[in-house]
């Protein structure tokens, strides 16, 4: 066991739109991530996420809102709920997700990645 320096992660990468795994428990991954720009609309038919912005300011569109969050605020997004997040500037943040969880769901895109990074 040892802590794990979350500024000191995010300054390994610099890639948008590409979570890497920096833990993982009970099933679920602790991810890291930079946003830039607008993703792709997807679900998780049976997984939920949680979003917890550690920088920046992060908008979460659904088919009928948008939301948006703040430094220190998270959303946690329902399974099976379309959704796309959007980042008008670079924000970093932090993801619980299941291990088993598809990046963007059933939808192959561009930005889609099947195999994430540890770091």
């Amino acid at each position: 066991m040892q802590s794990i320096n979350l500024k000191e992660k995010l300054s390994l990468f610099d890639e948008h739109w590409t979570p890497k795994i920096v833990g993982a428990l009970n099933g679920q991954h602790v991810k890291m991530a930079k946003l830039l720009g607008e993703f792709v609309w997807h679900s998780h038919e049976n997984e939920d996420e949680l979003f917890y912005v550690i920088k920046g300011q992060l908008k979460m569109e659904f088919r009928d809102k948008m939301v948006t969050l703040n430094e220190g605020e998270m959303l946690i997004v329902p399974r099976g709920v379309e959704h796309r997040p959007i980042a008008a500037e670079e924000v970093h943040i932090m993801l619980f997700e299941p291990a088993i969880i598809k990046h963007t769901g059933d939808v192959e895109h561009e930005l889609t990645k099947h195999e994430l990074e540890w770091i």
